[in-house]
């Protein structure tokens, strides 16, 4: 399965999206057969890429699967508080029903959070009676990309609180999750979404020769201009000895994601309509019969 990302919606990639430019892209989203969005509290100020979500599929919110997130309080563009404490989070839950204009949400996910976060049984009791009142369908994990630790520690333990889906940063050229976190969730039968499937873009094909991102953009903190240097060569490699003859790089890349028996959804962000039909192409039966499906219907 393709997802919807929509980090990009928070306005951190250097660029604001306007109601009808996320319109368009959400509507081209469901003509592809895509049928997950995955968003978050954080991406952008109040709620921002949640509203945009949400008004976007307010006509027609039964088709979509809804994928958002808890434990952070954005205190300015570029700055989030951690709120973890269960009535800040029962907080958040609401705050995001309202922005998302649904009453539940499919996929409740932990956001990248730490160990003693992580760790309190007050926390998935208060979730697990949302899910009793209908607000959540499933809980899931986002991993932190950051602590090796909390990847593995919150992985190991999903089962334990009542997730059943995980969500982790998997991509041809950033592959930690092969050890630390597909294994784990190919053993509790847990859904696995990829994030980041084309490492920001540079998987595209549209960032051939680039040296760096643009400072307002938020990828320019997390690769430097010698990480994309490397990053371009293992990617030449890719192109050299494995891309198939007729298949772009974009679809290559989303499609070896998909291929990993424990992958069940990969959820590229995108800047256009052309961009998200690019990506819908990758959904073919081929990658598709090679991983497991996310069960959320």
């Amino acid at each position: 399965m393709i997802g919807l990302g929509t980090y990009q919606f928070g306005g951190r990639w250097g660029k604001t999206f306007t109601e009808a430019e996320v319109d368009a892209i959400i509507g081209t989203a469901a003509e592809c057969g895509i049928t997950l969005i995955d968003t978050a509290e954080c991406y952008g100020m109040d709620h921002l890429a949640e509203r945009l979500v949400g008004r976007a599929i307010a006509a027609s919110r039964d088709r979509w699967i809804v994928a958002t997130k808890f434990g952070h309080e954005k205190i300015t563009p570029s700055k989030n508080r951690g709120a973890w404490t269960p009535k800040e989070i029962r907080a958040q839950l609401e705050a995001s029903l309202r922005a998302l204009r649904t009453d539940r949400i499919d996929i409740y996910q932990f956001h990248s959070g730490s160990n003693d976060a992580f760790d309190n049984d007050a926390l998935w009791a208060m979730l697990e009676r949302q899910k009793q009142a209908g607000k959540i369908r499933h809980i899931g994990i986002s991993v932190s990309r950051r602590d090796p630790a909390w990847r593995i520690h919150q992985t190991q333990r999903a089962a334990d609180v009542g997730a059943s889906v995980v969500q982790v940063k998997y991509n041809r050229i950033e592959r930690d999750a092969e050890t630390e976190v597909l294994p784990v969730c190919l053993a509790q039968n847990l859904g696995v979404m990829a994030r980041v499937p084309l490492a920001s873009g540079l998987l595209s094909g549209r960032y051939q020769d680039l040296t760096a991102f643009d400072p307002a953009d938020a990828r320019a903190k997390k690769y430097g201009p010698d990480t994309i240097a490397r990053m371009q060569r293992e990617i030449d490699a890719i192109v050299e000895d494995e891309l198939p003859e007729g298949r772009s790089l974009q679809e290559y890349a989303l499609a070896w994601c998909l291929a990993h028996p424990a992958v069940a959804c990969a959820i590229p962000g995108c800047k256009t309509p052309a961009h998200v039909r690019q990506n819908a192409r990758a959904a073919d039966a081929t990658a598709l019969a090679a991983g497991h499906r996310l069960d959320v219907t």
